[in-house]
């Protein structure tokens, strides 16, 4: 898939992930001498094209003058391990998905979890939305979530599910290793996801508004628990 942009391309280099090629703006008056000398180091292949070829690869023209031919390598199930992990129950949405994604790298998490069917994988705009940060974290393809749930909970997770029901995230303790579900825009968790849980947390509103946008919650409840289990393993 063709991704682009400096902030992904600084990840693409951080993580040392591999590329078929990038595909800087050809501009010979101003091309950026530093970023071909990176580019060369880590002995990734480039080429400069035109503009319209590089909107032409990407369909965007804003696109920082980079873009980066790449295929997004998926983890496997022996990558779900660490203190925090993240699993999405049928995300749709890739704004949602990739705004998820960079928040849980950002708050530490160690893996996120999708199912196979009905739910967004990494795309173009995942990437986008992430900032290129998803390309830091393993996101794992499982066939049924509550399987792996169990599986977590025989390794010794705990699995909370985020639910506008549950008792508020700054009340709860959280020991690790956990793991923490969040459920479809509109339907939330599904029945089983829910029953399988060890316990439901929210974030409190304190208006009369019902709900938050799944990504905003993920990234409140995401940070609280994370400064919590680090105090606990101190």
């Amino acid at each position: 898939m063709f991704v682009y942009g400096k902030s992904v391309l600084e990840e693409v280099l951080r993580t040392r992930y591999p590329v078929k090629m990038i595909y800087l703006r050809e501009d010979r008056k101003n091309r950026p001498s530093e970023l071909i000398e990176r580019l060369k180091k880590a002995n990734y292949p480039f080429t400069f094209v035109s503009e319209k070829r590089l909107a032409q690869l990407c369909g965007e023209e804003k696109n920082q003058g980079i873009v980066i031919d790449l295929e997004f390598n998926y983890g496997n199930e022996s990558d779900i391990e660490g203190e925090l992990v993240v699993i999405l129950d049928h995300i749709t949405d890739p704004h949602n998905m990739g705004a998820i994604c960079r928040t849980a790298v950002a708050a530490g998490a160690s893996a996120i979890v999708v199912p196979k069917d009905r739910s967004v994988k990494v795309t173009p705009a995942v990437v986008k939305v992430s900032a290129g940060t998803v390309l830091r974290i393993p996101v794992v393809v499982v066939t049924n979530i509550v399987r792996t749930m169990e599986q977590l909970k025989e390794r010794g997770y705990w699995i909370y599910g985020a639910d506008m029901e549950g008792k508020s995230v700054y009340d709860e303790e959280f020991e690790p290793p956990v793991a923490v579900v969040f459920g479809n825009e509109g339907e939330g968790l599904s029945r089983l996801v829910r029953e399988n849980c060890d316990g439901l947390i929210a974030v409190p509103m304190y208006s009369d508004i019902d709900s938050l946008n799944v990504s905003v919650s993920a990234g409140i409840i995401l940070f609280e628990i994370a400064r919590k289990i680090r105090r606990a393993v101190r």
